[in-house]
């Protein structure tokens, strides 16, 4: 790296510490209303991420209003600004501080007794959707250490930073660009392995499945990490609750693995149904998921577009005629 590269690493690591510092300086009420103010003038100013949320929107929800979208987006900015105040907290953060922040449902908990239970591996399949930092994080703290794939930030300093904050109490990250191996190997001695399957992928990475009735482009690595190890696929999310005043652990029901005795029809058939288990979350708590990231941007062959500029005007008149997928998962 060059000088001028040295320079801009360093600038950036100097900026995102400083306001993570103070932040975390702040009493955890401040800090989080600060976090939302941010989430309040982000909505404001990001012109391009609001537009990708609207469009995420419209194909999502064409049956919504476009202020019913719009309010959908704000609490998305919100909620991405309440978890930048908790992260902030971090450093500060025991047993005590946690239990203010989150909890457990009896029935949440016996969920994961029952997946200890079975002996294997446990897979915790989650979204971009309310803490999911904190989802990680606390679980470490409450109950056991565990490991989470990752794709590294682009600032190695920042992601020193970040690395520093999330294995605290022994969470371990596992960088996504060599993690077959060391995943597998992690779930054959059953150990618990958190995974992030919400996001646009590659299609060299991933496969075609259904989200909200458009096909997307989806992590194949989840379906066959569980596949090959049988490991116990469980969906989890900790959406913050109004009236708790907390986030709350939700997780289940266990997804069922399924074996067609063709290895390919396997990962895709489970990586839709994983797929199907995250969008029902979403639907529960649609202000709170990650709607400025281009979740469809990679296309099926012959598909344009659709956050092309150019297409905006053609895009919002007619994606809520376009039919829903008619390719069928189930077996």
């Amino acid at each position: 790296m060059g000088k001028k590269g040295k320079a801009q690493t360093f600038l950036e690591y100097a900026a995102a510490r400083a306001f993570l510092t103070g932040l975390g300086a702040l009493p955890r009420p401040l800090a989080v209303a600060a976090g939302r103010g941010v989430g309040h003038l982000a909505y404001a100013l990001a012109g391009g991420l609001r537009r990708t949320g609207m469009r995420n929107l419209a194909l999502a929800f064409p049956e919504k209003s476009l202020p019913e979208r719009e309010k959908i987006l704000r609490g998305s900015f919100l909620s991405l600004g309440r978890q930048l105040g908790e992260v902030s907290q971090f450093p500060r953060a025991n047993v005590e501080r946690l239990r203010e922040v989150v909890e457990y449902d009896s029935e949440d908990v016996k969920l994961l007794d029952v997946a200890r239970e079975r002996g294997r591996g446990v897979i915790f399949l989650t979204s971009h959707l309310g803490a999911w930092e904190i989802l990680c994080f606390a679980h470490s703290v409450f109950y056991n250490p565990i490991s989470f794939l990752v794709r590294p930030i682009d600032n190695s300093r920042i992601e020193e930073m970040v690395e520093g904050l999330r294995t605290r109490f022994g969470n371990q990250p596992i960088d996504k660009k060599a993690a077959a191996r060391t995943a597998m190997r992690l779930l054959r001695q059953g150990g618990t392995l958190g995974v992030l399957a919400d996001l646009n992928t590659q299609e060299r990475e991933g496969v075609f499945v259904p989200f909200f009735g458009h096909l997307a482009c989806t992590t194949a690595g989840a379906a066959t990490l569980a596949l090959r190890t049988d490991a116990t696929v469980i969906p989890v999310c900790a959406p913050w609750d109004e009236k708790r005043r907390r986030f709350v652990f939700h997780g289940g029901p266990v997804i069922e693995l399924v074996r067609t005795g063709d290895p390919a029809r396997d990962v895709e058939v489970n990586t839709a149904r994983f797929t199907a288990a995250i969008e029902r979350q979403i639907r529960a708590y649609p202000d709170q998921w990650l709607w400025i990231h281009k979740r469809w941007k990679t296309r099926p062959a012959g598909e344009p577009d659709l956050y092309a500029r150019q297409q905006k005007q053609h895009f919002d008149t007619e994606i809520s005629a376009q039919k829903p997928v008619e390719k069928s998962f189930r077996v």
